[in-house]
């Protein structure tokens, strides 16, 4: 973590999308900072393929289910309740993270591990679950959007289970608007925000040296590692994903950085 950044600014650019992109509006308004989304990634839920659809018929003969994001529950939720009169008996659910997790509760009153706020990568903590240690032989079904989570797939397959992903949406990204690009280029932030490697690839064609000196909040090690190698120099890791957390982590980038010259 580096201090030679500054602003003059209290805008903290999000580059997450959705629900949960409203929740970090909030809380990091809670905190005295302007939130200004990029609107860069639209999440937008597609109807099951047929493979999809045999997945979702034939859910209770899997042992796990994981959901990698809100949007992900949501969409199986949906999913469940269009073909299931009543929820299959036996099977254990998953999430990535709190938000995830209590979407998963309410939407279907059933009990969900998740890892614990504060324990970084979502994909690594997960696989850190006992529920997922013994897995030799399971069959676990994966909702997710389109892509990612090659991690969770490939660590549980080495495991011995049977991992069927289940792709419920998709991600969409768009340029952000001509002011947005012009104030990214220009450093006029006090933070900016991103909470996947999808989004930090794709904001880099518009990020110059004086973008990479700002103050940038990412979810993970991971995340901060690659940031490290496009060259942003004031990188801030958040304990998680959650709302709460990265406007904390924001909060203490944005008190770091005032006051400290160009």
């Amino acid at each position: 973590m580096s201090l030679s950044c500054s602003t003059r600014h209290d805008v903290a650019l999000i580059a997450r999308p959705g629900a949960r992109a409203q929740a970090l509006e909030q809380a990091l308004e809670a905190i005295g900072l302007a939130p200004l989304s990029l609107d860069i990634m639209t999440l937008v839920a597609r109807e099951p393929d047929p493979q999809a659809r045999t997945l979702l018929y034939d859910l209770d003969n899997f042992r796990h289910v994981i959901c990698t994001s809100p949007f992900a529950a949501t969409c199986l939720i949906e999913a469940i309740e269009a073909r299931w009169p009543q929820l299959p008996t036996g099977i254990d659910f998953h999430a990535t993270g709190v938000s995830t997790a209590e979407v998963l509760k309410v939407g279907l009153g059933v009990e969900v591990s998740a890892p614990a706020p504060g324990t970084g990568s979502a994909s690594e903590a997960l696989l850190e679950l006992p529920g997922l240690q013994t897995v030799a032989g399971e069959r676990v079904a994966l909702v997710s959007g389109e892509g990612g989570r090659e991690l969770i797939e490939q660590t549980l397959f080495e495991r011995g289970a049977e991992v069927s992903r289940l792709s419920l949406y998709e991600r969409r990204l768009q340029p952000p608007g001509e002011d947005m690009r012009d104030r990214l280029a220009r450093g006029e932030f006090a933070v900016l925000i991103v909470t996947s490697q999808e989004q930090l690839e794709y904001l880099e064609r518009w990020c110059t040296p004086v973008t990479r000196k700002r103050p940038l909040v990412v979810s993970s090690q991971r995340l901060a590692t690659m940031a490290d190698r496009d060259h942003f120099e004031c990188v801030f890791i958040a304990g998680d994903a959650t709302p709460q957390t990265l406007a904390e982590t924001s909060a203490m980038a944005w008190q770091q950085a005032l006051g400290i010259p160009d």
